[in-house]
């Protein structure tokens, strides 16, 4: 028996001691996190599954992984000799995790969760699916604490302070502009969960999880008080009192789910989104609840000045990284062993030499011909492709900087490139350029802007599985919302100083995979009769491969943005090159 069909038998000893039919498992960590601490990576430790996103459910007979598109290929191979059946999210015939527990157990059964694990719409959802079949959904505690032996434990590494010359506005004034948020919403206290908007408000910084400059820790906070939840071991002593003297208690990290039972008679906001079911439950029935959209996410979603101006800052930096990496790949490919795994290694290289770098903002995906249709890859040093002076190898990578967090998407010609290649490649571009327009007035929202990347391909009878731009922190998260620019509807419009990715793309699984992604903020642009109109500046500074384009696809207005872009590009990023990749600059930014 393999070691993952062992862990799910010890599962099932353990569900068969609840009386349990089926156990749920969500992937997540308490703080619905999409990267997570190594202690919370249960998806991977009882599957072998390695993705960010999917849903595990274990029965007495049966066990299946749900995800989306990103990760068919991928799960598909990593289930490989397991017991684990691959389910397909976000597609026209999907079946949700929660409605296979109602095909497959009968009237009576129990199954069970972990709520610390799963959001109250989460839990809600489950809940409804399986009451109408009479099945019971049952709390339990956290499984994997007898399964999983030597269980890695939560880090213990020191938060630091982001200057007021990075984050642009002070602890205090981000409480002050909750709290009138908070009166608006008939709210006195507010629940912050999501690492990334702790480490917002507190504009404090950790190393917690890989990638992801956050902590460990809960919130708690109201027009006059602010609590703080974390293990005070990773406080310098410095730290500590400038917190205290900014108004803010320290509690433990293991004191948030005690201290809630303390809390009572009181209006708490909560985004049951996000937050734990665990947290909802042992407050809902004390206190009343407000739901909503976290105000933390929608305020951190609009970036001040200070922070759009050190994306700017950032994007030059990563722009010359790029550029350099670009330089030595031409150079050496064909002349000297390298793979996947070595590009993602030179990409982190090249960036780790610019100010202020902190570490990359994701895994860095590198995919050569087949791989490439990998949407999410990541590869190690044993199971990378060498790479080749021939097809098209496409890398999307980004770096964390104190001023400024970055995304980037680039495929590029290695040699000998095909026809059909080119076109695919310019429909992709043709798509980036048409979003990267777009001028649209206030209140649109990012379902309604999706369809200009798309229309290239979809009048070619080609699509892409994956959303088009999800929001981007600052120094944060590469991922974050609260909204995106994808066809499913989100309520939450497009607004004046967002920042988020544009990437449309286009893959041929088994041969090739092509994605153009640049960062964008959305910038004023006229106001008019009929209203106020918004549009998007390009952030990211990074030369395009004109060598792929099928210049008869091309409009002329299309070629004028690329041009100009090209123009910008260079006059940006050439005083911090070395003068001996000046021509290389050049050259990659010719006038088509």
């Amino acid at each position: 028996m393999n070691k993952i069909d062992s862990r799910l038998k010890a599962l099932r000893t353990e569900m068969q001691k609840l009386n349990l039919d089926a156990w749920f498992i969500s992937g997540t960590d308490p703080h619905s996190s999409e990267n997570i601490p190594e202690r919370w990576k249960t998806r991977a430790f009882i599957s072998g599954f390695k993705g960010s996103y999917g849903f595990i459910v274990v029965t007495k007979e049966a066990a299946g992984l749900w995800t989306d598109t990103r990760y068919f290929i991928q799960a598909e191979e990593e289930l490989q000799g397991t017991e684990i059946a691959m389910h397909k999210l976000r597609v026209s015939d999907t079946v949700l995790p929660e409605v296979w527990l109602t095909q497959n157990l009968k009237s009576g059964s129990r199954v069970g969760i972990d709520a610390q694990t799963i959001s109250v719409v989460g839990y809600r959802n489950i809940q409804n699916t399986l009451f109408e079949k009479n099945i019971e959904l049952i709390e339990t505690s956290d499984l994997f604490e007898k399964l999983w032996s030597n269980r890695p434990q939560l880090l213990t590494d020191k938060i630091f302070d982001l200057e007021l010359n990075f984050s642009g506005k002070s602890r205090i004034d981000k409480q002050s502009q909750i709290a009138d948020c908070l009166h608006k919403s008939n709210a006195v206290f507010h629940v912050i969960s999501m690492l990334d908007e702790l480490a917002w408000v507190f504009n404090l910084r950790g190393s917690d999880i890989d990638y992801n400059p956050v902590f460990n820790g809960f919130g708690f906070i109201s027009e006059n008080e602010s609590y703080l939840f974390v293990d005070e071991n990773k406080l310098t002593d410095e730290l500590r009192k400038k917190l205290i003297n900014d108004g803010v208690t320290l509690k433990g990290y293991t004191e948030f789910y005690p201290f809630l039972t303390s809390v009572k008679n009181s209006k708490i906001f909560i985004d049951t989104s996000t937050v734990n079911y665990t947290i909802y439950s042992v407050l809902k029935n004390n206190n009343k609840i407000v739901e909503g959209t976290s105000i933390l996410a929608k305020l951190k979603a609009i970036k001040n000045s200070t922070e759009i101006t050190g994306f700017k800052s950032a994007m030059k930096k990563d722009g010359v990284a790029m550029v350099e990496f670009h330089s030595w790949l031409k150079v050496n490919i064909g002349k000297s062993e390298i793979t996947e795994y070595i590009i993602g290694q030179k990409l982190k290289e090249f960036r780790s030499r610019q100010k202020n770098f902190k570490g990359e903002s994701f895994p860095p995906i590198v995919g050569y011909k087949q791989h490439g249709a990998i949407v999410h890859l990541s590869v190690g040093e044993n199971d990378a492709l060498s790479v080749e002076a021939d097809g098209i190898l496409l890398f999307d990578s980004g770096g964390q900087y104190s001023d400024g967090t970055t995304d980037i998407t680039r495929t590029v010609a290695l040699g000998e490139i095909t026809t059909q290649q080119k076109i695919d490649y310019t429909l992709v571009l043709k798509g980036m350029i048409a979003l990267t327009k777009a001028i649209f007035p206030v209140g649109t929202k990012g379902c309604n802007l999706d369809i200009l990347a798309r229309i290239p391909l979809w009048e070619n009878g080609m699509n892409y599985g994956h959303g088009t731009g999800h929001g981007v922190g600052h120094f944060l998260n590469v991922h974050e919302g609260p909204f995106a620019i994808r066809q499913e509807y989100n309520e939450h419009s497009i607004k004046p100083g967002m920042v988020m990715s544009n990437e449309p793309a286009f893959y041929r699984e088994g041969e090739y995979g092509i994605r153009t992604e640049n960062m964008m903020v959305c910038v004023e642009k006229e106001k008019t009769e009929f209203g106020d109109f918004l549009g998007f500046e390009t952030l990211t500074l990074c030369p395009i491969d004109i060598t792929l384009i099928d210049l008869k696809l091309m409009s002329s207005e299309e070629k004028n943005w690329l041009n100009n872009y090209h123009k910008r590009v260079n006059s940006e990023l050439k005083p911090f090159l070395k003068e001996e990749l000046h021509s290389f600059l050049d050259e990659s930014t010719t006038e088509i």
